[in-house]
């Protein structure tokens, strides 16, 4: 008998990890009857993602507004789900990750007495205000889970740490990997302007992506300032800053950054084009949680900007520093991979511990265990070397 599952998301992030999995229940039609609903808690973004990949949502909610609240996000997809529920009658709803709209969707199909999946179970860094909101979406949505989809070993102490049973747990490595090796290729041609005119062969490009809320305000000027030093650390550097459509990273980026020499601010760029920079860069500058995962399976190193992470299997590991937000340890950090070889390498070369493209088939494998398809449980994913290191 099928199993009718909906798998509910709302912003870009959430749908690229997504996708591998709606599109393995899609293809195991004899044993899966698969919905699609998102919130669009971020509209432009997230459609970009879902063109991608060729998903074509069951249900919309649509509930992007300007200057959004949190608040007003969580209230806006519980309700709306609400609806969704009742009219499918699924089985398993599955959420990801530490969204707004993945907190709402747990909260809802509880309500509901649904069961619940939670694809990237179990990340922790113990502060409930960093990230935040994410880690208490998190939390929180663990506790309203019946089935867990950890991507790492450690993430599965933290569940169990927090009481939840063994057989609750599945240890799949993590889908954003699944989706970067979807898109990621050696013979990609970039078609936005700046990107497909600059010599990659012939120079280091660092990319920049910062947009977390605890970053906003002084951090943020901290991190404009210490990019705005990094073209003089060498002829060879170019910096490319993905300018996040929050007017609060958008302004400071500009004021400090726009106009400067070997610097160059764009727009967020569609996924491909997105997973293809990411493959040709020299140095990553980030605060996201996401790119933690996907750059170490790319051979690229991670100065992160920020206190603190959820995802310390790449500190352990070596492919992820964390560097926070002063312009003197950014900069340092920088000058030292652009100067240091021995250090650079061991960084490119470190362990990927976070996925080897198979997250999703193992969570369809672990449905099928629930479902008494399949005698066993499958196999936990496994630390890999990268593809290929710098």
């Amino acid at each position: 008998m099928s199993w009718r599952v909906l798998t509910v998301f709302g912003v870009r992030p959430e749908a690229i990890k997504m996708a591998p999995v709606v599109l393995a229940l899609q293809r195991d039609q004899d044993n899966f009857i698969t919905r699609v609903a998102v919130t669009a808690q971020h509209r432009e973004m997230l459609d970009q993602v879902l063109a991608c990949f060729g998903i074509v949502p069951d249900y919309d909610l649509n509930i992007m507004q300007p200057q959004q609240s949190l608040t007003e996000i969580t209230v806006r997809a519980l309700a709306g789900l609400e609806g969704v529920l009742q009219a499918e009658q699924p089985d398993l709803v599955l959420v990801h990750g530490d969204t707004s709209t993945t907190f709402a969707a747990a909260l809802a199909a509880f309500y509901q007495q649904v069961r619940i999946g939670h694809v990237e179970a179990g990340l922790r860094t113990g502060d409930k205000y960093a990230p935040f909101p994410e880690e208490m979406n998190r939390r929180l949505t663990g506790a309203l889970c019946d089935l867990h989809f950890a991507p790492t070993q450690t993430a599965k102490t933290n569940l169990r740490r927090e009481g939840v049973p063994p057989g609750q747990i599945y240890v799949t490595g993590n889908t954003a990997i699944d989706a970067l090796f979807q898109v990621a290729r050696p013979d990609y041609r970039f078609q936005e302007q700046t990107l497909a005119g600059l010599p990659f062969d012939r120079c280091r490009v660092i990319l920049v992506d910062a947009h977390r809320r605890e970053n906003l305000g002084r951090p943020m000027v901290e991190i404009c300032r210490a990019v705005a030093a990094l073209p003089a650390m060498a002829p060879d550097v170019r910096v490319v800053f993905s300018v996040h459509r929050n007017p609060q990273v958008n302004e400071v980026a500009h004021r400090y950054l726009a106009g400067r020499e070997r610097i160059h601010l764009l727009a967020p760029l569609e996924y491909p084009e997105w997973a293809n920079l990411m493959a040709r860069a020299h140095i990553i500058l980030t605060d996201s949680g996401g790119i933690q995962e996907e750059a170490p399976a790319l051979g690229t190193p991670v100065l992160l900007l920020r206190e603190t992470t959820e995802r310390p299997e790449a500190i352990s590991a070596g492919t992820v520093q964390l560097v926070g937000t002063d312009y003197r340890v950014i900069t340092a950090a920088v000058q030292r991979l652009l100067t240091d070889e021995v250090a650079y390498r061991r960084m490119a070369g470190a362990v990927n511990p976070y996925g080897d493209g198979r997250a999703a088939e193992r969570i369809v494998a672990a449905l099928h265990y629930e479902m008494g398809l399949r005698p066993t449980r499958p196999r936990p994913f496994r630390a890999i070397v990268p593809q290929a290191a710098k």
